[in-house]
């Protein structure tokens, strides 16, 4: 493996500018640094979060020291061996630590060669229009031949963006119109603008290429509404429709167990609400999904509105391994003839104290306890500081094993160990967020080991069939036993889609 990447290199000190920046930052970093000075602090950078790997705005706040004040890693000049760390900050309040490295690749991967970031749109939210904007009467002008024609102006207009990174602002409608032609029609339709000059002499046209060609807004409707072909319902009333539609009770069986598994996280209050000095009133949720590995099973999730709620003090985390690194540790695993067992963490966010003082009215999900009060006392799905709970109760629980965590990727955790010949190599456990996986000479008692400081889901460990969405299967190449990666459950799901569709 060739580390000296010339041209990421060269890429990447354009972009930072990095001839401006002091020699000593790029050759290493001693215990004395300036740890204020380094070049990522306020950068602005899409950053994937979550089970899902949803693209945030973030902002690089501050390089990591560790408890003596001294900052952790090393800088090098060569990007892929910085391993300074950065606490980056999302919009939300939420933070999670990153090494200099992984913020070198998202950074390269997100804007172009002059170093501008390419932004893709999630909805338009709001319009605007000022003194500038033609008013409908003067939207004609006359020819000589007295032919009237419309004016071709965007002036005065502006739209209310948010993106898929989590950022928003106000762009005029002729940068809107040329990038995102389509979706400002059907906004222009939907608020009944579409009359006004600034739209008029092009709203038409570009309706009629639009159904020409394919219905773009019914595609990503429908992809909105459904996953894997199921539809998903955004409420207690809507899935007791669509089981009655389905002659089953499958979304009804989810929610049921769903809130009898949360129900550890609720302790009833039978005082005064007020004498709650110091909690915070909460309101939960509803979230169905659908779990492609598990044969599309209806699943629902119970979620406090976390956002309605400030984010703790100090909430420092992340939880979510990166598919760069299961490629990787798969190809070691390989090489070294490692075993790999996997198993789901029951309740994960339940098993750890809530950071958070909150209370809650009970909703239509519990059933016959609706209308109690109820005091939280687990890291209930949602709230913000819920996952730092997890991920501090999971981190211990694997220091007490002998593991430490990654600098490349904090969710890697290894452990040195033998080999019965006596060969010395690493065992290690990848953890995206409630999802367990090792790879060990003896990795059914690793995992055992973590069991019994965690109830894993129907007491299963059992090598992996799917991780991170894709299928894993064992297989032997050239007189190697190796694991493998797939699409190939994505694929199926995929053309079944379009079979259904097209029908």
């Amino acid at each position: 493996l060739d580390l000296e990447d010339t041209e990421f290199k060269c890429s990447f000190n354009k972009l930072i500018e990095a001839e401006d920046v002091d020699d000593g930052m790029l050759q290493g970093t001693t215990e004395t640094d300036d740890i204020d000075a380094q070049n990522y602090v306020n950068m602005e950078i899409g950053l994937r979060r979550g089970q899902e790997g949803e693209l945030q705005r973030a902002v690089v706040r501050r390089r990591i020291v560790d408890a003596e004040g001294n900052p952790i890693g090393v800088a090098n000049n060569n990007q892929l061996l910085d391993t300074r760390q950065y606490e980056v900050e999302y919009e939300d309040g939420g933070t999670e630590i990153f090494s200099a490295n992984l913020l070198a690749e998202n950074l390269l991967a997100q804007v172009d060669e002059h170093g501008h970031k390419h932004l893709l749109m999630e909805e338009i939210t709001e319009h605007r229009s000022n003194e500038k904007a033609v008013k409908k009467q003067d939207g004609f002008y006359s020819l000589k031949s007295g032919t009237q024609r419309r004016r071709h102006t965007t002036a005065g207009w502006d739209f209310y963006v948010t993106w898929k990174d989590g950022s928003s602002n106000w762009i005029p409608l002729k940068d809107m119109k040329e990038s995102f032609p389509i979706e400002v029609a059907d906004y222009a339709i939907s608020k009944d603008i579409q009359d006004e000059p600034a739209f008029a002499w092009w709203v038409p046209h570009v309706v009629r290429k639009r159904t020409r060609f394919l219905g773009k807004v019914k595609s990503k409707y429908w992809e909105r509404t459904h996953k894997y072909g199921i539809r998903i319902p955004k409420s207690i009333r809507e899935a007791i429709e669509i089981d009655k539609e389905n002659g089953d009770t499958l979304w009804q069986d989810s929610i049921q167990m769903e809130m009898k598994n949360n129900r550890i996280a609720f302790e009833e209050f039978d005082g005064d609400v007020e004498k709650l000095m110091g909690y915070k009133k909460i309101t939960g949720h509803l979230v169905f999904h659908v779990k492609l590995g598990e044969n599309f099973r209806r699943k629902a999730r119970y979620c406090a509105d976390g956002h309605k709620t400030e984010a703790p003090a100090a909430l420092t985390y992340s939880t979510v391994v990166s598919r760069d690194s299961v490629r990787i540790l798969l190809m070691i695993a390989a090489l070294n003839g490692l075993d790999l067992q996997c198993a789901d963490i029951q309740n994960a966010f339940l098993t750890a104290p809530a950071i958070e003082k909150c209370y809650m009215v009970a909703g239509p999900e519990f059933g016959e306890e609706e209308g109690k009060v109820f005091i939280v006392r687990r890291a209930l799905y949602g709230l913000k500081g819920s996952s730092a709970a997890f991920r501090s109760h999971l981190a211990e629980t694997l220091e007490e094993l002998g593991f430490w965590s990654s600098t490349a990727d904090p969710d890697v955790w290894m452990r040195a160990a033998v080999k019965p010949d006596g060969e010395e190599y690493y065992e290690y456990i990848l953890c995206y967020v409630d999802d367990i996986l090792c790879m060990s000479m003896n990795a059914k008692e690793v995992m055992e080991g973590i069991g019994k400081s965690f109830k894993f889901k129907k007491g299963k460990i059992e090598p992996p069939e799917s991780y991170l969405g894709a299928r894993l299967r064992k297989k032997s190449l050239d007189g190697v036993d190796m694991w493998t990666m797939s699409s190939y459950d994505y694929v199926v799901a995929a053309v079944k889609n379009v079979k259904e569709t097209l029908k």
